[in-house]
């Protein structure tokens, strides 16, 4: 049986890119970047590159991306798009929780919950850490974003959802979430690039600060810094805070 994202994702290429959180890639690429200090030898890996947004923009800068996705009809959009700027990038279906790849990338990018927190146990998403890892060379950066355990304890998922229920994309109403896991569990409706409407059961990982922290130490990484989130303004001067729904991470092994 497939996993809710994976039907999500079976058919929503066009629809994808129309969602509001996909608005904000030029200034994401630029403080990705800043991060690399502008070095375009720097073999980069987008995991859970979606319709490859970031590595597109990111190839238009000089830069050599390999986009890593789960879903067929992405990374179809992925490559169409590519194509159409006469851009050459490799694009590959593969399962994050399991890379061919092993320290071959000097930068990993995971962005808008590329995978992580999405799958359906914390064994999982460790799986993709560590496999993100596995990819790297000895010294590499890792900047990720995902979503922030600090905003469920002190506001709703349904509040900062119904903010944006007129918007294009898929909608979402919380069913409860579980303090003992850390997990909100939701019912998304979409329609897909068909004009299909579809239901689907949800269920979402979100990482408090210190325990992504403990992941990353675990797995090698020597320096982790974790920021706020806000869609095509990151910055190192966004303190993370408990009104942020995601947070962005950037650590370094070397």
């Amino acid at each position: 049986m497939k996993q809710w994202y994976e039907v999500l994702f079976e058919n929503y290429g066009e629809m994808y890119d129309k969602e509001s959180f996909t608005q904000g890639t030029i200034g994401e690429c630029d403080f990705i970047e800043k991060e690399l200090n502008g070095d375009k030898s720097l073999k980069i890996i987008d995991v859970g590159c979606g319709t490859g947004r970031h590595s597109i923009e990111l190839t238009k800068r000089g830069y050599v991306v390999t986009g890593i996705d789960l879903s067929e009809s992405q990374l179809k959009k992925a490559k169409t798009k590519a194509e159409t700027e006469s851009l050459e990038i490799e694009f590959l279906m593969h399962d994050a929780r399991n890379l061919p790849f092993e320290n071959q990338f000097d930068v990993a990018i995971m962005l808008c919950e590329g995978g992580f927190p999405l799958m359906e146990t914390d064994e999982m998403n460790f799986e993709i850490l560590k496999n993100v890892t596995k990819s790297l060379k000895s010294s590499a950066k890792f900047i990720f974003t995902t979503l922030n355990g600090l905003f469920p304890l002190f506001h709703s998922i349904d509040d900062f959802h119904e903010a944006g229920a007129n918007e294009v994309g898929a909608h979402y109403k919380s069913d409860g979430f579980d303090l003992m896991t850390m997990r909100d569990h939701n019912n998304t409706a979409f329609t897909d690039d068909d004009g299909n409407e579809h239901k689907l059961e949800c269920n979402e990982r979100y990482y408090l600060p210190s325990e992504i922290t403990w992941l990353l130490t675990s797995l090698g990484y020597k320096k982790i810094e974790i920021f706020g989130a806000k869609i095509g303004a990151y910055s190192r001067e966004d303190k993370l805070a408990t009104t942020d729904y995601e947070m962005l991470v950037v650590a370094e092994k070397y």
